[in-house]
């Protein structure tokens, strides 16, 4: 059961001017591309074979022989949810009872655009900046790498990639540009609520 690389939810030109076409050929086309592939030649044959990818991110974390399974794995699943997480004409502002939430956890919808701007400002090198569900709570919180806040029991309700590869042609070294115009022209608030929803069932 080969986990399939997804198609964009959306054409390859939909995200501009904010992220080109050329970027998103090259980042879903041959990043993603590369992780599916190698994930799915690392376990061809083994007893993760026909478990879920998530189930083998929880399984392979933290565990040095299985480090690039694992690497392979998490940084396929999270493209996969990041493409998800945006969409032409995005950004704007929750509503209905995510709206309610993140008020009530953060402050307002303004601390926490502060704080994801942060998270994604702050990774070190490549990694994530998410929006989670830890116990009841809504958090911000960042992994390095291939990272994913599901291997410490939180539930992933928005992603923003900030590895290099995912701004770069567009914005070189300027990642908060980049981050500003995720937040506020990118981002599919209606999947995010969606994923809450889910969450709380």
């Amino acid at each position: 059961m080969a986990y399939q690389l997804p198609a964009l939810p959306y054409d390859y030109s939909a995200l501009e001017p904010y992220i080109s076409r050329r970027t998103l050929e090259f980042h879903h086309d041959k990043h993603h591309a590369a992780y599916v592939n190698n994930f799915n030649q690392a376990v061809a044959g083994t007893d993760l074979d026909n478990k879920p990818i998530e189930e083998v991110i929880k399984i392979t974390a933290g565990d040095p022989s299985k480090v690039g399974i694992f690497n392979n794995a998490a940084q396929a699943w999270n493209h996969s949810f990041y493409w998800l997480c945006m969409k032409p004409n995005g950004g704007g502002t929750p509503t209905g009872a995510l709206a309610d939430k993140i008020k009530e956890d953060f402050g307002s919808f303004e601390k926490f655009v502060e704080e994801f701007k942060t998270a994604g400002a702050t990774q070190f090198g490549s990694g994530w900046a998410w929006l989670v569900l830890d116990n009841g709570k809504l958090k911000v919180t960042k992994t390095p790498n291939a990272d994913n806040p599901m291997t410490s029991g939180q539930i992933p309700l928005l992603t923003m990639d900030v590895w290099e590869h995912a701004y770069y042609l567009d914005y070189q070294n300027r990642r908060p540009d980049y981050i500003n115009d995720f937040i506020t022209k990118l981002i599919n608030w209606d999947f995010v609520a969606e994923n809450f929803a889910k969450a709380m069932g």
